[in-house]
């Protein structure tokens, strides 16, 4: 059973029930979320331009992997083409997606030294069929020692997703997902992608080393990836039972502004368990809390993309 604290994203809109509609239940309600998930009303909008976002966040334990995974399933869900490229030797991305990622698989440190393309290396996977996985294995664990004496060494992950291979591929999203540290893979991701999401938990030194991504993203603008611009500021493991949880939610909010999602992610045990079962939280509980607030970012996602788009073109 899930931990129960005060709501913190607003109720759908299209909900029809309330709590005093005849025959009303807590399982028949989270049974009429998972339907309205499963079986969507409609498609979120497609960007103007392909997206690839960079998930970074050195400190660990933030929800980085749970959000790009779930984010990603949730516009794959609602009609979006959409690529995970899991280039954290932990290979926790390829778990939750559950994709093939034993040594010697086609993976990301292939890629990236040029062995096999991107395209061969994706892999469909079983949460939708629009949700592809570039797996890491165990010899990624290796590759920012290998990748120092190459050539380009920052531009490897650029070269490898180019417009091209993408569009072969023919994706919408594209979510890389950064180990925890801000070595040369990250780096890698950074000049690879136009925008980085920021996931931060609310609890206790939630923006410690925070100061440093962010003057780390400044260094790739400034000398590698001019287009780079921090999109999206997540807000995850929320808890409403506390009071930290609103300071840390407050201050954030006032530091970076609209950048902000307005959809907090509650603190939540089944989007803990989803990973143990190769699942996201989407395929392994579609009507709890944790799967509707990421479905709930997704559209925020999609739809701030969407007006970026029709801005620019006027």
């Amino acid at each position: 059973m899930e931990e129960v604290s005060r709501p913190v994203n607003p109720p759908p809109s299209d909900s029809t029930e309330t709590s005093h509609d005849v025959g009303w239940t807590p399982i028949a309600e989270e049974a009429t979320r998972a339907a309205r998930l499963l079986h969507p009303d409609g498609t979120l909008p497609r960007p103007g331009r392909r997206r690839v976002m960079t998930v970074a966040n050195q400190k660990g334990g933030v929800g980085k992997t749970t959000s790009t995974v779930n984010l990603a399933a949730a516009l794959a869900v609602h009609g979006l083409k959409t690529l995970v490229v899991d280039l954290d030797p932990q290979g926790n991305a390829s778990t939750a997606l559950d994709v093939d990622h034993r040594s010697g698989t086609p993976s990301i440190y292939e890629v990236l030294i040029g062995e096999v393309t991107l395209a061969e290396a994706a892999q469909p996977t079983e949460q939708s069929p629009n949700l592809f996985c570039v797996p890491a294995t165990i010899d990624l664990a290796g590759a920012e020692i290998e990748l120092v004496s190459m050539a380009s060494r920052e531009s490897r992950l650029k070269e490898a997703i180019s417009s091209e291979i993408l569009d072969e591929i023919g994706v919408d999203y594209v979510f890389i997902d950064c180990p925890p540290s801000l070595g040369l893979l990250t780096v890698n991701a950074m000049v690879a992608a136009q925008e980085v999401l920021i996931p931060i938990q609310c609890e206790y030194y939630a923006l410690e080393g925070l100061g440093q991504l962010l003057s780390n993203i400044e260094l790739v603008q400034q000398h590698l990836n001019r287009e780079l611009r921090v999109s999206t500021i997540l807000l995850t493991m929320y808890d409403g039972r506390t009071k930290l949880a609103d300071q840390v939610t407050n201050e954030v909010r006032n530091h970076f502004g609209d950048t902000v999602l307005k959809t907090v992610i509650p603190r939540s045990v089944k989007v803990s368990e989803a990973p143990g079962y190769g699942q996201t939280v989407l395929a392994y509980d579609p009507g709890s809390r944790g799967a509707m607030s990421y479905v709930d970012a997704a559209k925020e996602i999609a739809e701030r993309g969407a007006l970026m788009e029709r801005s620019s073109s006027t």
